[in-house]
């Protein structure tokens, strides 16, 4: 099996951990920290469960165990295959506990592309619900095995109508799991320079790439975007989106809030019947959307009879907000709009809370970071002024320097000195914030249409902004 690696030149990593970017501390470590300052506070609700700090941790601990105990090691792939349910949060820690790598898959992904996350990553495991929205994953765990025998290992979450997982004696549920490694010696330390996860790159043709991210570069991400963000103990974000995705991973996401000590409440869609309830339940006041979420929020708003008070903050991120939606945002939900744009492989912009109303509803942000490096250039790849739209390019502490095993992709996607060639076309303001213009491969034209969960899956997934 071929590590993963993601590295920085020498000279750049120095600079990072000097300039305090980098603080050798691993996501399982984080979850540690919140759980011994905040044991009863709440961390997770999602369906029936409300798990504290501490049994959020406990989980973890648990699950961690686990996978070691089945003969996991640290540095081995596993495909982690979840809908928003409180076991994706307990599983995704465990495995950074115990230096196993995940592979995060969409819900919506079938056969095609999760035999091909696990041939890319040589992952040896999979990680799925027995039954969501009506498909039945042992099917597709059946077939993924028969085409990538290096998947040793089965791991199916039952669902609270599920009486048992399954057909093969070698499919274990996760309780069993956990059970498993209740004798088993705590896993070592990870290293933070260690690569955490892989994510899925986006694109509109072909199958995605892995994304390698260090604990290192991502914590560095999660804790800036909680600044920004202003996030604490009192925020409580809902995951509206897929989780998996990076956008509501650590823009600032569920990461972000569990940095913050906050709470994250899961909803099984973004579908206004579903996220109006909760908000009102649970005083939700951050989440994230894309463009034709918000847009369905906007036309179900004004008919709703939940009380939306609480929401302070609604990020729009993963296309270009047209402005006439934006400028909807406050009056009709009554919550401030940030406009969030960034990439998986990297780079986050955002318009900043205290920004004049202009900026935010013209602009897609800012980068978050004194030493991310932005260059705008032409078709080759020459420097426009700003105010002139070019290719977006970008390197920094936090953007990664190579796909995993992907070497044909990598002469594309970056220069000779290191800058990722985002795909994004953009205007630089003379005051450092970006406008999008569009892709350079693809141009995102989704109208005002309403989309199902899937479609939110599959616009995520056309398209690299966070």
């Amino acid at each position: 099996m071929k590590p993963v690696q993601q590295l920085w030149p020498p000279e750049f990593a120095e600079r990072y951990r000097q300039a305090g970017y980098w603080k050798d501390e691993t996501i399982g470590e984080m979850l540690r920290a919140r759980a011994m300052e905040t044991p009863h506070q709440l961390a997770v609700v999602a369906g029936d469960n409300r798990w504290t700090y501490r049994e959020l941790d406990a989980h973890a601990d648990a699950i961690a165990a686990g996978l070691l105990a089945i003969g996991l090691k640290a540095g081995e792939r596993a495909i982690l295959h979840l809908p928003n349910q409180a076991e994706f949060l307990s599983v995704a820690f465990g495995m950074f506990r115990a230096g196993i790598i995940p592979v995060f898959a969409l819900p919506a992904h079938r056969e095609t592309e999760i035999v091909h996350f696990a041939e890319a990553s040589e992952a040896v495991a999979y990680v799925a619900p027995v039954r969501h929205e009506g498909f039945d994953f042992r099917s597709l765990a059946n077939e993924l095995v028969r085409q990538q025998p290096q998947v040793r290992n089965v791991i199916m979450v039952d669902g609270p109508d599920d009486v048992h997982t399954a057909e093969r004696p070698d499919f274990i549920t996760l309780d069993q799991l956990k059970s498993l490694g209740s004798d088993h010696t705590p896993p070592a330390p990870t290293s933070a320079s260690s690569v955490a996860f892989l994510q899925l790159s986006g694109g509109s043709t072909g199958l995605s790439k892995l994304i390698p991210r260090t604990h290192d570069d991502y914590l560095y991400s999660v804790r800036r975007s909680a600044e920004i963000c202003r996030l604490n103990t009192s925020t409580v974000y809902l995951g509206a989106l897929p989780v998996a995705h990076n956008f509501p991973m650590s823009s600032p996401g569920w990461l972000g809030v569990v940095y913050a000590g906050g709470t994250v409440v899961l909803s099984p869609s973004p579908a206004p019947a579903h996220v109006f309830p909760l908000i009102e339940r649970e005083r939700v006041n951050i989440t994230a959307v894309v463009p034709p979420v918000a847009l369905v929020w906007l036309e179900a708003a004004p008919n709703t009879t939940h009380d939306l008070s609480s929401l302070d903050v609604l990020q729009v991120g993963g296309a270009k907000l047209p402005l006439e939606v934006a400028r909807r945002i406050q009056p009709v939900l009554g919550t401030h709009l940030q406009q969030v744009f960034g990439m998986a492989e990297g780079l986050v912009n955002y318009t900043r809370l205290d920004d004049p109303d202009h900026v935010v509803v013209s602009t897609q942000g800012r980068p978050m970071c004194a030493d991310d490096e932005v260059r705008i250039v032409d078709d080759f790849d020459n420097p426009v002024p700003d105010g002139t739209a070019g290719h977006l390019q970008t390197r920094g502490p936090y953007t990664i320097r190579a796909y995993h095993n992907a070497p044909e992709a990598n002469e594309r996607a970056f220069t000779s000195d290191g800058f990722y060639r985002t795909g994004d076309i953009v205007v630089r303001r003379s005051d450092g914030y970006l406008v999008v213009e569009g892709r350079a491969t693809d141009q995102i034209n989704r109208g005002g249409e309403k989309i199902s969960p899937d479609e939110v899956e599959d616009h995520l997934l056309a398209h690299p902004q966070v």
